[in-house]
């Protein structure tokens, strides 16, 4: 029944973030879903098409980790009993989270929409206040020293350049 624990965390946080309130804002303001009136806006909804795809792969490459290496969910209420520190952990301790801002600018851009970067903006903040509030103390109780020296090396939000390799 993993597949299903996995399936309801990624329906209930990432989808309802990424999809369902994307979708929503666009109805709501009337955002067009069409391609720009000149090479300025097909190089920003380039570029937004490329945030995108880089948010797709930082997100899903993590998801595999938390599955194979963690053995547990996204969710808080069902996270991974193993500390996770390869892949993209190697770079970013968060790569979902930033994955997912990747996401959210990247349809801000493609779609040309003001709303959507204010609500990318706003994700960006919540989890700039929840995690190091929240979620870091927790898994600092979890996995202790692994955890501190892993803080030490790799950056909460914005990759590092090359990947960390530990010690173990």
């Amino acid at each position: 029944m993993m597949w299903a624990r996995h399936l309801l965390s990624v329906a209930i946080l990432p989808f309802t973030v990424a999809v369902v309130v994307p979708v929503w804002l666009v109805g709501r303001d009337g955002v067009p879903l069409a391609p720009g009136s000149g090479a300025p806006e097909w190089a920003l909804q380039a570029a937004g098409a490329g945030l995108l795809v880089i948010g797709l792969v930082f997100f899903a490459s993590s998801l595999r980790r938390f599955v194979t290496e963690g053995h547990g969910t996204l969710a808080p209420w069902d996270p991974p009993v193993q500390l996770v520190v390869r892949g993209p952990y190697r770079y970013v301790r968060n790569p979902m989270i930033s994955g997912v801002i990747c996401v959210l600018f990247g349809e801000s851009l493609l779609l040309r929409s003001l709303p959507h970067a204010e609500w990318a903006l706003v994700f960006l903040v919540l989890n700039l206040i929840y995690i190091p509030l929240l979620e870091e103390p927790m898994l600092q109780r979890r996995f202790g020293a692994a955890y501190d020296e892993y803080c030490r090396h790799v950056p909460r939000m914005l990759p590092r350049l090359r990947p960390w390799e530990s010690g173990s």
